[in-house]
């Protein structure tokens, strides 16, 4: 089993010093954090940052250079059945074959994982109706939209009855109304029990979805913690928006000017700016108001958002 120190329980998942290197290239350079059993937790980080390759280890796609991985207590290397048997994982491409129908991809995948026939029926039967796909369940899937189709891959993924559930950028490529449907969707799971380890780098996503987050960046873990939390931690970042009762064009960039800004983006109708300082920042922006005949219509303080910490940490601008 894994490492219970002082637990009666093991973590949903644990991972200790881990590493995988091809050759002199370090994709995960030994990292270690634990997610606790009933959690949904985000795994962020750019392209390339070592996502895929920790959860390839996790669900047993990989093997690692070093370390040691449990999925609720079981190593996926010593005791990998174990660890597949309590886990699956749920691509970001769908793994659904297109020529088959949903029934038949649901009966497929219950194979792959050894559940009994009648049960796997019976489980198929209920996943189609919660997913409102029950009447297409005949249908071939190169015939469903991109909704439907990752309702069904989410449903092949559940077919086993896992306990932790692995989900890779779930709601990538997906229409609004689908988006939504598929984040309720991630919540109702997870208030059932499921423990939900969210790869993204969709940080609204997860800012909204996840208890805690892991930010992981050229293959080391930089931050541990709640959303909310690493906000507060962020103290050197702190945000200003306003709105002006007509558009600046270039007159905008003689914000950057100002002593204390550090960066000035467009968001809709307003401006959002990052600063050292948010009270000598508004105290510019009311002086250069006045200065070029312009009201004020909008202005606040929010505090960091997840992107503006991750930015701070990484050095990168997310994409998400």
């Amino acid at each position: 089993m894994g490492w219970m120190s002082e637990r009666d329980k093991p973590y949903a998942v644990e991972v200790r010093g881990l590493r995988k290197a091809y050759g002199e290239l370090v994709a995960v350079d030994g990292i270690s954090f634990q997610v606790e059993a009933g959690e949904l937790f985000g795994f962020l980080g750019p392209n390339g940052a070592g996502k895929t390759t920790t959860v390839n280890i996790l669900t047993g796609a990989s093997l690692p250079t070093e370390g040691r991985a449990y999925i609720l207590g079981h190593d996926v290397v010593k005791d990998s059945f174990r660890a597949k048997e309590a886990s699956n994982v749920i691509p970001e491409v769908s793994n659904a074959y297109a020529e088959y129908s949903a029934w038949n991809n649901l009966m497929f995948t219950a194979a792959l994982y050894g559940v009994p026939r009648r049960e796997a029926a019976a489980r198929a039967e209920e996943l189609l109706r919660a997913f409102d796909l029950y009447e297409k369940r005949k249908a071939k899937v190169k015939d469903f939209s991109q909704g439907m189709r990752r309702k069904l891959v989410i449903a092949m993924g559940l077919i086993n009855n896992p306990r932790v559930l692995f989900m890779d950028e779930p709601t990538t490529g997906l229409d609004v109304q689908s988006v939504i449907s598929i984040r309720d969707m991630v919540r109702e799971l997870n208030r059932k029990g499921i423990t939900i380890f969210l790869t993204t780098h969709n940080l609204a996503e997860a800012n909204i979805l996840c208890d805690r987050v892991a930010i992981i960046h050229r293959g080391k873990i930089i931050a541990v913690d709640s959303p909310e939390n690493l906000k507060r931690a962020a103290k050197s970042v702190q945000v200003v928006e306003v709105s002006f009762d007509r558009p600046l064009g270039d007159r905008g960039s003689g914000l950057r000017s100002f002593p204390a800004v550090k960066e000035v983006s467009k968001q809709g109708d307003k401006l959002r700016i990052i600063t050292e300082d948010s009270s000598r920042t508004v105290s510019d922006l009311n002086r250069y108001a006045e200065e070029n005949g312009l009201r004020i219509v909008y202005i606040n303080t929010p505090g960091p958002s997840l992107e503006d910490v991750f930015v701070e940490l990484t050095g990168l601008r997310s994409r998400g």
